[in-house]
């Protein structure tokens, strides 16, 4: 019931204010309380296998960060003042004025293939509305899935991960991005190390593993923010 009220932790943004941090920490010690009664962690991959939807958040600045991308982003970052100023960056420039909002956050684990799907679907222009000039939508919204395939490999209570490509596909029930964006996988593994700053380092990030049962899973990033996942009530698959 807390992380509905918390709106998944979206509702603590240190950015507008301190409202809810209180909750917050609530939240946490009730995750804490949980993962002290963890059952033995999995010894393989495949008793993680299958499709889990991202429930709550304690990270700040996006609950989107859950995704391997922005997780590598973070490792590459170093210290955590600099990748939670990024990050802060980022959300003022993407969720500035309602422009952009994050629905579903889910994750596919696929351990015959090595490979862990992120998902999080996001909505642009939702709210468009002029009041005083009057209540009629002035642009439409639009949107899709981001998706990022990664290695993913479970050594001892960590899942290792490198990124390799990442993709917009189409929401149903979302009018589509543009149609030059749908379906075109970007070579991220490629172009990072490409990139004269990251000097051939590959994108690679890790979650310790906090907790495991047949409903629940809880992740810890490097900065020992946590992530929980459940099983979903209502299944909806890996997007093709």
């Amino acid at each position: 019931r807390l992380a509905a009220a918390l709106d998944r932790g979206q509702a603590y943004n240190p950015t507008s204010g301190d409202h809810y941090a209180e909750r917050m920490e609530t939240a946490r010690s009730l995750i804490e309380e949980i993962i002290s009664e963890a059952p033995p962690p999995p010894t393989s991959l495949a008793e993680i296998d299958g499709e889990w939807e991202l429930v709550f958040s304690t990270v700040k600045h996006g609950i989107f960060r859950s995704s391997p991308f922005f997780l590598a982003v973070q490792e590459a970052l170093g210290g955590r003042d600099q990748s939670d100023l990024f990050f802060k960056l980022h959300e003022l420039q993407v969720m500035s004025w309602g422009i952009s909002k994050v629905g579903r956050v889910a994750q596919y684990i696929n351990s015959t293939e090595g490979k862990l799907y992120s998902e999080f679907d996001t909505s642009l222009l939702s709210l468009t509305t002029i009041p005083i000039i009057g209540f009629w939508k002035l642009l439409p919204t639009f949107g899709g899935c981001v998706v990022t395939a990664s290695d993913v490999g479970l050594n001892g209570d960590r899942l290792d991960m490198e990124v390799q490509w990442t993709e917009a596909r189409e929401v149903p029930g979302l009018p589509p991005l543009a149609g030059a964006i749908l379906g075109q996988r970007v070579p991220v593994n490629s172009i990072w190390q490409a990139l004269p700053w990251n000097e051939g380092r590959r994108p690679v990030c890790s979650v310790a593993l906090r907790y495991l049962d047949e409903d629940m899973r809880i992740v810890a990033d490097n900065d020992g923010e946590l992530f929980v996942y459940t099983r979903p009530v209502d299944p909806r698959g890996l997007l093709r």
